[in-house]
């Protein structure tokens, strides 16, 4: 494999049931790392950015401002959430709609940091986001690895494997530009590690991976030995 080394599949059994929680900035590479471990692993991959970002969008559609906070309880509370797994990803359903690509628009990146900032959306969403380990449990995958910016911190503080990506602001800014994702990155970093509930932050103990210089194959494969460490134990 170029770039890389090819690894046979590793088989988890269910007593083994691993969690890895990986949070990081935006463009740090946590959705393809995840995504690649969880290939590799057998692991139901969860996207939390995703969760914010179609909750951002249908609050706006109903007229909800993150600053109106009086508003915002009618809008939750109008938001039944399901899940749907399409291979092994798991994604977000709200009110039966399957979010697409309008959850990556403009409009949504610019108020996703602030809708995510309100602690009554984060509480909303917390127990939905810890009921996807027993989603996949239920579902025959391997494990859970789930991404986001307060996994390791707040909803999995216990996960079997607790990751930190970091990557220097001006390497993140050059992979969203790549992406044609026009995208405020230190910004949003600095109202999500401003925010009084669940700041972002890397996990007292969590282990740090800086993938700066790095390429996919090779940030995949060095959170893949971390992986077979924590199997291991």
């Amino acid at each position: 494999m170029p770039n890389g080394r090819w690894l046979p599949p590793t088989i988890v059994t269910q007593d083994s049931f691993i969690i890895i929680a990986i949070d990081g900035g935006a463009a740090a590479g946590k959705s393809s790392t995840s995504r690649g471990l969880s290939k590799r692993f057998g692991l139901m991959h969860v996207d939390t950015g995703s969760y914010y970002r179609a909750t951002t969008l249908k609050l706006i559609e109903s007229g909800v401002s993150p600053e109106r906070g009086s508003d915002l309880e009618a809008g939750l509370a109008a938001l039944k959430l399901g899940t749907e797994i399409h291979g092994n990803q798991a994604t977000i359903t709200i009110n039966d709609w399957l979010p697409d690509n309008s959850i990556r628009s403009q409009l949504v990146n610019d108020q996703v940091s602030h809708f995510a900032a309100l602690p009554e959306l984060r509480s909303y969403l917390l127990d939905y986001q810890r009921s996807q380990a027993d989603v996949a449990r239920k579902n025959g995958f391997n494990g859970l690895v789930m991404e986001g910016r307060d996994i390791g911190s707040v909803i999995f503080p216990d996960a079997d494997l607790r990751l930190f990506l970091h990557a220097d602001p001006e390497k993140r800014a050059e992979r969203r530009a790549k992406e044609g994702i026009q995208d405020s990155i230190q910004k949003r970093d600095k109202i999500d590690s401003t925010r009084k509930t669940a700041p972002f932050q890397c996990p007292i103990g969590a282990t740090f991976l800086d993938t700066s210089e790095l390429d996919l194959q090779e940030v995949i494969d060095k959170a893949s030995d971390f992986v077979r460490e924590t199997l291991s134990e």
